[in-house]
C-alpha cells in the first residue's frame, strides 16, 4: 500500500469514528448538544385561574409547586394566566398545542366546561387538574387526573381552634364564630363543613354562621367584606374565609373590626397578628408530586381518576397561631390540636363535608 493510499485510508477511518462517537452522543442526549428525550418530553403548563399569581393563596401556591419543579427536576416550565372566565378554555387549549405534555389547570372551575372542551381533542397531553373531580368531568376523559383534597379535614382543625378560643375568650359576651365562602363550590362547602363540626366539637355551645358572598370569581373582595361585617354584626368573634382572593376583604374586616381572621389553603398570617391560623391545602406539593410523576415516564401518566390529599399525608393541615395569643392559649390550643389531628389521620374522627 503506497503511503498516499494509506494516508486516504487513515482519514476515512477516523471520519468514519467520528461519526459514531457522534450518533452515540446524540442516542444518549435525544439531540446533539441538547437535553435527554425524556428531559424534552418534560414540558409542564400551568394554567392559573382568575386571581392571577398574586393571590396570596391558590395560584400562587400552585407557581411555588412549579418553580420547585424548575429548579429539582429541571423540566421546561410555564405559566398561562387567566384573566377572565372566557380565558380558561383558549388558555388550556393554547398549552396543549403548544407542546406541552401536562398541562396543570388550578381551580375548580375548569371542571365546568373547559376541560371537557379541550382534553378529549389532545388524547396526547395529560392534565391534572387541581381541585378538579375527575367523575365530575361530564366526557370523563382518560387524559385527565383529577387532584382533590379533604378540606373538610382542614376546615375541622381550625374551626377546633376557632371553638376553643371562643370558649376561652367569648366576643362581648358571646360565643360565636363564623365561615365566608365566594361561592357554593364542593372544595368551599367541604371547607365550611368542616369548620362547623370542628366548632362545636370544641364549643357544643358555640353558634356557627355560615354565609356565601356569591362571587363567582373568587376575586371581589368587597364582596368577603361585606358578608364579613353581617356576620361580626351578629356577634362573630372569629371569622374564617374559605373564599381565595375574596377572602382577603373579609379578613381585612376582621382587622378593622379586631376580631380573629382565619386564613385559606396558604398560611396567610403574613396579613398580620388578627389572623388566628390558617386552613392549609398543600397544593405546591401536589402539584410538584404530578410533575415528578410526569417526568418519571410521560406516556405512563395516568388519569381517570383522582389523587387525594388529606390530613394522614400531609395533604391538609393548619398553620401557625398567631402569636397575638398568650402563650398558655398557644401551648392548649396545640397540645389540644394535635390529638384531633391524629384522631382525624387514623380515622376516628371523619369530618362531614357539608
Amino acid at each position: 500500500m503506497t503511503g498516499k493510499r494509506f494516508l486516504l485510508r487513515a482519514v476515512a477511518l477516523l471520519a468514519l469514528a467520528a461519526l459514531v462517537v457522534a450518533a452515540a452522543a446524540a442516542a444518549r442526549t435525544g439531540r446533539a448538544g441538547g437535553p435527554t428525550a425524556k428531559q424534552a418530553a418534560a414540558k409542564v403548563a400551568l394554567v392559573t385561574d382568575i386571581g392571577g399569581l398574586n393571590d396570596r393563596g391558590f395560584n400562587h401556591l400552585s407557581y411555588v409547586g412549579l418553580q420547585q419543579a424548575i429548579k429539582k427536576l429541571k423540566i421546561n416550565g410555564r405559566v398561562f394566566i387567566t384573566q377572565t372566565a372566557n380565558d380558561r378554555t383558549p388558555n388550556l387549549r393554547t398549552a396543549a398545542q403548544d407542546g406541552y405534555g401536562l398541562v396543570i389547570p388550578v381551580g375548580v372551575l375548569f371542571a365546568f366546561g373547559p376541560l371537557d372542551d379541550v382534553a378529549p381533542a389532545f388524547p396526547q397531553t395529560k392534565f391534572a387538574g387541581v381541585d378538579v373531580q375527575w367523575s365530575s368531568l361530564a366526557k370523563k376523559p382518560t387524559n385527565v387526573r383529577g387532584i382533590q383534597f379533604r378540606e373538610q379535614e382542614a376546615g375541622y382543625l381550625v374551626g377546633y381552634i376557632a371553638g376553643l378560643v371562643i370558649k376561652r375568650h367569648p366576643y362581648k359576651g358571646k360565643q360565636v364564630v363564623s365561615g365566608v365562602g365566594a361561592n357554593k363550590v364542593p372544595a368551599i362547602v367541604r371547607y365550611l363543613g368542616g369548620f362547623r363540626a370542628g366548632a362545636k366539637k370544641a364549643d357544643p355551645k358555640v353558634k356557627v354562621l355560615l354565609n356565601y358572598a356569591n362571587d363567582p370569581t373568587f376575586a371581589d373582595q368587597a364582596k368577603c367584606k361585606e358578608t364579613t361585617l353581617n356576620q361580626i354584626q351578629q356577634g362573630s368573634g372569629v371569622v374564617f374565609e374559605a373564599a381565595g382572593a375574596c377572602g382577603l376583604g373579609g379578613l381585612d374586616a376582621a382587622k378593622e373590626q379586631h376580631i380573629w381572621g382565619i386564613g385559606v389553603d396558604a398560611d396567610q398570617g403574613f396579613l398580620g397578628k388578627h389572623i388566628l391560623t390558617s386552613a392549609l391545602k398543600n397544593v405546591s406539593l401536589s402539584v410538584y408530586q404530578a410533575i415528578a410523576a410526569y417526568k418519571a415516564n410521560p406516556s405512563g401518566f395516568k388519569g381517570g381518576f383522582d389523587k387525594i390529599y388529606s390530613v394522614k399525608n400531609n395533604g391538609v393541615g393548619y398553620g401557625k397561631l398567631s402569636t397575638k395569643l398568650s402563650k398558655a392559649d398557644r401551648t392548649y390550643i396545640t397540645k389540644k390540636v394535635a390529638v384531633i389531628k391524629k384522631q382525624i389521620a387514623s380515622g376516628k374522627i371523619k369530618p362531614p363535608t357539608q
